[in-house]
C-alpha cells in the first residue's frame, strides 16, 4: 500500500484524528491515543511504512516476516508495536488493512467505557 492508501484506511476508522509530527509522519489517533504512524522512518521504503500496535501473538509471529520488524523506539521499550516497511515482503494490502484496524481496536479496548461513549463508539449506559 502507498502512504496515501494507508492514510485513507486510518481516516476511515470512526473518531480517528490526524496530526503530522515526528519529522513529517502522519500520526493517527483515537481518543488521543496513537494507533498508527505512517511514513515514520520513510528512508526504509517509498513512504509506505506504517507502525501499528499488535497483539502478543501477532507481534511474536510477524516480527520474523520479511518486510516487518519490531518498531524502532517503541518495541525497544517493551511495547508490542511493529513496523511494516515492505516490499520486498511484508503483508498483503488486505492483511495490512486488517492489522491497522486491529491496532485501532486494541487502543479502543484500553479505554474506559466512558471515554468510548464520549467518542460515540459505545452506547451510553
Amino acid at each position: 500500500m502507498t502512504r496515501d492508501q494507508i492514510n485513507a484506511v486510518c481516516k476511515g476508522l470512526r473518531a480517528s484524528t490526524h496530526v503530522v509530527q515526528w519529522g513529517g509522519a502522519d500520526v493517527w489517533k483515537v481518543g488521543g491515543k496513537v494507533f498508527a504512524i505512517v511514513g515514520w522512518d520513510s528512508d526504509t521504503a517509498e513512504g509506505g511504512t506504517v507502525v501499528f500496535k499488535a497483539s502478543e501473538m501477532a507481534f511474536e509471529v510477524l516480527q520474523h516476516e520479511e518486510g516487518i520488524r519490531p518498531a524502532p523506539y517503541m518495541a525497544s521499550r517493551g511495547l508490542k508495536w511493529l513496523q511494516h516497511y515492505g516490499p520486498p515482503g511484508g503483508l498483503s494490502d488486505a492483511a495490512l488493512r486488517d492489522h491497522i484496524t486491529a491496532s485501532y481496536d486494541l487502543v479502543l479496548a484500553g479505554m474506559s467505557r466512558k471515554k468510548r461513549a464520549e467518542l460515540g463508539l459505545e452506547a451510553k449506559a
